[in-house]
Order: C-alpha cells, then sequence, then structure tokens
C-alpha cells in the first residue's frame, strides 16, 4: 500500500507526515487546522509569552475532550449491557 506524503503546519512549524489513504489526510489536515484556531484563540485570549504553554493548553483540551467522551462511552456501554442482561434474564424466566 503507498503512503500518501502530507505537510501540516502547526504553530508556524512544518511537520511532514506520511498517511494511508485521502480519509487519513483529511483528518489529519482537519485536526491541524483545529490545533491552530485553538492556538490563535488562547493566544488572542490569555497572555502568553511561549509557544510550549499555549501547546500544552491546546493538548490538555483536546485530550480532555477525549477522555470525557471516553468516560461518557464506557457509561453508556455499561448501561446497556446492563439493559441487555435484564432482557436476557427476562426472556430465560419466561421460557
Amino acid at each position: 500500500m503507498t503512503k500518501i506524503k502530507v505537510n501540516v503546519v502547526i504553530a508556524g512549524r512544518t511537520y511532514p507526515l506520511s498517511v494511508n489513504d485521502t480519509n487519513e489526510e483529511e483528518g489529519m489536515r482537519k485536526a491541524a487546522k483545529d490545533i491552530n484556531e485553538l492556538i490563535a484563540k488562547f493566544e488572542q485570549n490569555y497572555a502568553v509569552a511561549d509557544k510550549q504553554d499555549v501547546l500544552a493548553m491546546c493538548a490538555l483540551q483536546f485530550a480532555s475532550k477525549a477522555e470525557i467522551v471516553s468516560l461518557k462511552n464506557t457509561k453508556e456501554n455499561t448501561e446497556v449491557l446492563q439493559k441487555i442482561n435484564e432482557l436476557t434474564n427476562l426472556l430465560e424466566n419466561h421460557l
């Protein structure tokens, strides 16, 4: 499988990457765009002297959002499994 070479710019630096297909390329470009927009927002709203501080704030924001989604999914999966077990028990009791 041929890799696609992609250059993304984050915080003014270019990062050469390889992706497997155009969907991954689109995802990388969108992620870089989202990061750059968040960097601009942080720089506009906070007196941040160091680009590393802004990047750390971005990393924390994205990681916390991913963790919140993961925790929510885990809770929902647990609830669904509990309901399935309850329904299975009801069916078994009626057979």
